[in-house]
């Protein structure tokens, strides 16, 4: 379980788009989660194949808990079979998405044994287990389609309209889904599915319902059917947990509660600096102007370089402060707050935020910015940040102290920039400035470390063509 930020302390898992033994690759959307912020698109962080899914739909369990395994495109099959959670090597299987460990994660589940011992002829996920036992298969004559002999929900669905004597198409199709259509009434084989390989989502299935609806005469007082409404299959079924609603209420209490803890516990000092702009500013003008409107770079994408790089030369600010000391980090995840249109904040992240080219980086802030917006994040705008960057100069804001976010040890701020008089080779004269503000740990560092890297930023902004 993924997590969006240290307010964040469990979510939701509202959808698989994926089946055991589908075939993933590095960034594919396997599953949605929400939480109490936002929705967030679990993406695959490596290739392979998906080995059993852990949580059911519609489980609550706490951040960092595995929601899924993932294996090595031709494994060989005992050494599959020889993997659970207890001996699984980075090298032969992984979670999803790859977060901390959490001491709470419930225990995952192991393949079935007999009264020997021995694993059992057949491989399948208790959920897998649990269906069969109320549709009365026995598994054990299922034959299994996923690496390994591994049984998966489209083999048992297979071997259930078998036994029924149907001669439907299996449709891929997620297990919240399959519960909607079942609800409302629907055929699957009727639906095309968006998901991964033409799956149907519960999403294809609202829809279908309320398409259905709509294409039925309004003067017809008769049912066509005792299918009910669209709203009605958006309800939970006894046993299925409705996804967290994202209430500004809720969202400020997680907000106050991280930020009483923050200042309860970190020992908070304050900088500030005076930036001139006037280079920055003329050559984002001549940049802009020499580039498609698509392609311009704001000023907030500059500031974000700048922080980026300059915190790579004062490491001391770059990481986070766990068990009374100090972790430096070895890449520069850059927090990005985001004012949300129903009210609070939220912190997506940009990864490797300085390895990025600054029309990357502009991309990739834009891309954080409307998906926090919308409330609908990929896990890799959760990735955990390790410097955060808070910017209300579009508000025209003077300066911004930040409030940090444990467990990093710095937030930098940014006021707007404004025409303000100063001394210019001992002229007095008008120029464009901003005000630059660090908030940091004490513990982790001192003001020495901090004036540093204010000065690291304003050094780079005096020459943004080689940002």
């Amino acid at each position: 379980m993924p997590s969006l930020g240290a307010d964040m302390t469990e979510g939701t898992l509202l959808e698989w788009r994926v089946h055991e033994g589908d075939a993933v690759h590095k960034g594919d959307v396997v599953a949605e989660v929400d939480t109490t912020k936002a929705a967030i698109e679990v993406e695959c962080f490596e290739d392979g194949v998906i080995g059993e899914l852990l949580v059911p739909e519609g489980t609550t369990v706490p951040v960092g808990t595995p929601l899924a395994t993932i294996e090595p495109p031709g494994a060989e099959p005992a050494r599959r079979a020889a993997a659970t959670p207890a001996s699984v090597s980075p090298a032969s299987a992984s979670t999803v998405p790859v977060a901390p460990e959490s001491p709470t994660a419930p225990a995952v589940p192991v393949a079935p044994h007999d009264q020997d011992g021995r694993e059992s002829a057949f491989r399948a996920t208790p959920l897998i287990h649990r269906i069969a036992a109320e549709a009365g298969i026995d598994l054990a004559s299922v034959h299994g389609s996923a690496p390994g002999g591994r049984i998966v929900r489209a083999d048992l669905d297979r071997a259930i309209l078998e036994r029924r004597g149907g001669n439907r198409a299996v449709v891929r199709a997620s297990g919240y889904a399959r519960r909607l259509a079942d609800t409302a009434g629907v055929e699957l084989a009727d639906i095309v599915g968006s998901g991964p390989e033409g799956a149907v989502r519960a999403a294809d299935v609202r829809a279908a319902v309320s398409g259905t609806e709509a294409a039925a005469p309004a003067t017809d007082p008769a049912p066509v059917s005792n299918r009910p409404s669209s709203a009605a299959i958006s309800a939970p079924e006894p046993g299925q947990h409705a996804a967290p609603q994202h209430d500004p209420a809720e969202v400020r209490k997680l907000i106050a509660a991280a930020m009483t803890r923050s200042k309860r516990t970190i020992p908070h000092y304050y900088l500030s600096s005076t930036i001139d702009m006037m280079a920055a500013r003329n050559w984002l003008a001549e940049h802009n102007r020499q580039v498609p409107v698509t392609d311009r770079i704001l000023p907030a994408a500059l500031l974000l370089a700048a922080v980026a790089r300059a915190v790579r030369t004062v490491p001391e600010l770059n990481g986070h402060w766990i068990d009374d000391e100090f972790h430096p980090a070895s890449h520069v995840h850059l927090g990005v707050v985001v004012s949300m249109r129903s009210g609070g904040i939220i912190v997506p992240t940009i990864p490797d935020a300085d390895r990025l080219a600054l029309p990357e980086l502009m991309t990739a802030l834009r891309g954080v910015a409307e998906r926090a917006r919308a409330v609908r994040l990929r896990s890799s705008d959760a990735t955990p940040a390790t410097i955060t960057v808070t910017n209300l100069g579009d508000l025209g804001v003077d300066s911004v102290f930040g409030v940090i976010a444990a467990p990093q040890v710095a937030i930098v701020g940014f006021g707007a920039v404004t025409e303000r008089p100063c001394a210019v080779d001992g002229l007095l004269g008008v120029r464009p400035q901003l005000t630059a503000t660090l908030s940091a740990d004490h513990r982790a560092t001192d003001g020495a470390i901090g004036a540093r890297f204010l000065h690291a930023v304003d050094t780079l902004l005096q020459t943004p063509e080689e940002l």
